[in-house]
């Protein structure tokens, strides 16, 4: 048999479904958000570019900086801090 991927979507065809009529409007892309800010990860599945693994679909953070259109995001996962870089399209205001 042919070994299977462990690609960056691998195992999320119903965490990462979408439905072609309900692509999200423009501003979503265009959203700004502020130092301290406190977001939630929530990746859109139309786009690839700076989307967070799925294991943190729905996971509280804060704003930290901005790296060109994209935001930095420290969360915490257990006793460790961690910092995603992620595009404003897969955040959500908390």
């Amino acid at each position: 048999m042919v070994k299977s991927s462990h690609g960056f979507r691998s195992g999320t065809r119903n965490k990462l479904k979408q439905r072609p009529d309900m692509r999200p409007p423009i501003t979503k892309f265009l959203q700004e958000f502020k130092d301290g800010e406190r977001v939630l990860l929530m990746p859109e599945p139309s786009s690839h570019h700076g989307m967070p693994l799925p294991r943190w679909k729905g996971v509280a953070g804060t704003i930290t900086g901005k790296r060109g259109r994209a935001y930095m995001v420290q969360i915490q996962d257990g006793h460790m801090k961690k910092t995603f870089i992620v595009r404003p399209e897969h955040l959500k205001r908390d």
